[in-house]
């Protein structure tokens, strides 16, 4: 393993490392990107847009539970990298174990908490009188899933500190294929609509938690989910959270705004909810991406980072941007052009189509930014800079894009112009992240 290891994070040549870390990680995220289009696309063969606002309506409240996952998949990556960059394997096992324990007992008190407070999360989320027993029922439902999502999200980002990028891709693969294969069947097939959706989100979850489980109670693994490697001390729970908790906000803050903009936009109707929410699915292929492409090369900057060796990590780190600006663009294109047939696939009420093709097109203007933006954010959270990490994660989504949000819902009366505050906040966010980038390099490179 350690073998491995070195071979790809420390010498390999830099576009093959970049690849071989990030290629799994961006199929990773088409497969969580398919499994999202299939729930809405299956939800609309229902020919019932309120389901579909449901699960939009839904969505936020979920995100939450991925944003723990992510909180220690992140924070967990980002030390256990480093610690291998330093030879601390054992250290990097109580890390992993820590995560584990922490994340699964966080995962089942949450599960509860949906049961006994369901209607009211569900209101709090934006949800109707119309969409109000949909949405119930899909989150009561999904509930059972929390332990098994966080995780899954988790090691799906972990265990690729170790070197074991297509592990990670393969367990995203199974739970989601799961999912996709399972959709049809028990959404149209057993006819149980909003029901099926949330049993096949459930098993997908749980097959993918029980294959990263067998690989990390496996001989070929460095790190542990044992009990007895358990340790929060020694500067592992801070390590993790430091790193963890400014990732994990984004996604906090993202189910935050989201919830802010269907509670806004629902004074427009439900279709014009559902329209949003099918834009949000149409945005995500370049998002999700995207997304897999930084996530895919921070265990690799933050190997760079812990063995101190600043020319490897600034050659990952150009290559990786001129890919990001690459991707970018080609997806902002094929997205813009083909809004109205993937908008079709998901609604066909004619009020709620003109809303998804108008929304899609407006959400995709980020397109060619977003791809700085999310390198830029896993560069600084490799080198396991707090502050930096902290305060671009509750910018974008937070102190950006809310008051933006509100500012234009209180100078206009549109729905358009509640979707055109996203655009303008990833821009601002973009040029944000490559200054915060800049200082933080200043800081954390001056002793390389």
């Amino acid at each position: 393993m350690e073998d491995k290891t070195t071979e790809i994070f420390k010498n390999a040549p830099v576009p093959k490392a970049v690849l071989s870390n990030a290629i799994p990680s961006i199929i990773s995220m088409i497969m969580v990107l398919a499994y999202n289009l299939a729930d809405t696309f299956f939800i609309g063969q229902t020919k019932n847009p309120y389901m579909v606002a449901a699960v939009s309506v839904a969505t936020p409240a979920f995100l939450i539970f991925m944003a723990i996952g992510m909180l220690f998949g992140i924070g967990g990556t980002s030390l256990i990298s480093r610690m291998l960059g330093q030879g601390k394997q054992e250290k990097a096992k109580n890390i992993s174990s820590f995560c584990f324990w922490t994340g699964l007992v966080i995962g089942v008190i949450s599960m509860v908490l949906i049961w006994v407070l369901n209607k009211p999360i569900c209101r709090l989320v934006g949800a109707s009188d119309e969409t109000l027993g949909y949405t119930s029922q899909y989150l009561a439902i999904l509930a059972v899933s929390v332990p098994f999502l966080i995780i899954s999200n988790m090691y799906s980002n972990i265990i690729r500190s170790e070197g074991y990028a297509k592990k990670a891709m393969v367990g995203m693969i199974i739970g989601n294929v799961a999912n996709i294969v399972l959709d049809p069947v028990m959404i149209l097939l057993f006819k149980w609509n909003i029901a099926g959706a949330a049993i096949a989100t459930t098993i997908g979850n749980i097959l993918a938690t029980l294959y990263y489980m067998a690989h990390l109670l496996s001989k070929n693994s460095l790190l542990s989910i044992r009990l007895k490697d358990y340790k929060a001390g020694g500067r592992i729970a801070t390590g993790v959270l430091s790193i963890g908790i400014p990732a994990s906000l984004n996604s906090l803050l993202m189910s935050t705004s989201n919830i802010i903009i269907n509670n806004l936009m629902s004074t427009y109707g439900d279709m014009a909810v559902a329209g949003l929410g099918v834009a949000m699915k149409v945005n995500m292929i370049v998002v999700m991406l995207l997304i897999g492409l930084g996530t895919g090369i921070q265990p690799l900057l933050g190997y760079c980072f812990g063995a101190k060796n600043k020319k490897r990590y600034l050659a990952v780190l150009k290559f990786s941007v001129c890919l990001a600006l690459a991707m970018s663009i080609i997806m902002t294109v094929i997205c813009y052009l083909g809004a109205g047939p993937l908008v079709t696939a998901f609604l066909e009420d004619k009020s709620a189509f003109g809303f998804g093709f108008q929304f899609s097109r407006i959400y995709i203007i980020s397109g060619p930014v977003l791809g700085i933006l999310f390198v830029m954010i896993n560069a600084i959270q490799s080198t396991g800079a707090a502050l930096p990490s902290l305060i671009l994660s509750i910018s974008r989504q937070g102190l950006l894009f809310i008051p933006i949000l509100f500012i234009l819902n209180a100078l206009t009366d549109s729905a358009k112009m509640l979707v055109i505050a996203q655009p303008v906040t990833d821009y601002l966010a973009t040029a944000f992240s490559v200054v915060l980038f800049i200082i933080t390099y200043k800081k954390y490179f001056k002793d390389f």
